[in-house]
């Protein structure tokens, strides 16, 4: 018997909902404990974690969902608007890398996880780059490299944990 649409609708917006109020505690949580690795703009992304278990446990439109309404959300909350158009730039370009390369089967969570920690701050320095007029800003992009890829590690291990278990 199929679920009337309705049904699976409601189901639709009370999963984004739950996952995106998640995401939303994570960032708060990153965006209260000091961290600072000596190098501007780096952080675990622990909220991405959501995001890539959204994704890989229910659908792309589920993890799209709760990437922009958790984004949005900390953006009028904690990071101001500046930082709410740097972070949607770069969850776009990451969500879009994810969506592509787990279509191929070819990588595992993790190095899902790695290309989208990338795909993120690449996603950033363009509108950091067209905000500023400036191309050299591109000079920080291997610092962001590393972190993305170390980033990206931490979030596609996490998650992969939590989808074995919730299996």
């Amino acid at each position: 018997m199929t679920q009337s649409p309705r049904k699976s609708s409601a189901q639709f917006v009370a999963r984004v909902a739950l996952l995106a109020s998640l995401a939303l505690i994570f960032s708060y949580i990153e965006a209260i404990i000091p961290y600072n690795p000596g190098i501007p703009g780096i952080k675990l992304g622990v909220a991405n974690i959501v995001t890539v278990i959204a994704l890989y446990r229910y659908g792309w439109k589920e993890a799209a969902c709760v990437s922009v309404i958790r984004i949005v959300i900390a953006g009028l909350l904690f990071n101001g608007v500046f930082g709410m158009l740097y972070s949607l730039a770069g969850a776009v370009l990451s969500l879009l890398g994810m969506i592509g390369l787990k279509k191929t089967g070819l990588f595992s969570v993790t190095g899902v996880s790695m290309a989208a920690g990338v795909l993120h701050n690449l996603g950033q320095l363009l509108v950091a780059a067209a905000l500023i007029e400036d191309l050299r800003i591109f000079f920080y992009f291997p610092v962001l490299l590393f972190s993305g890829i170390a980033a990206g590690i931490f979030v596609g291990i996490t998650s992969q944990m939590i989808l074995r278990v919730l299996r």
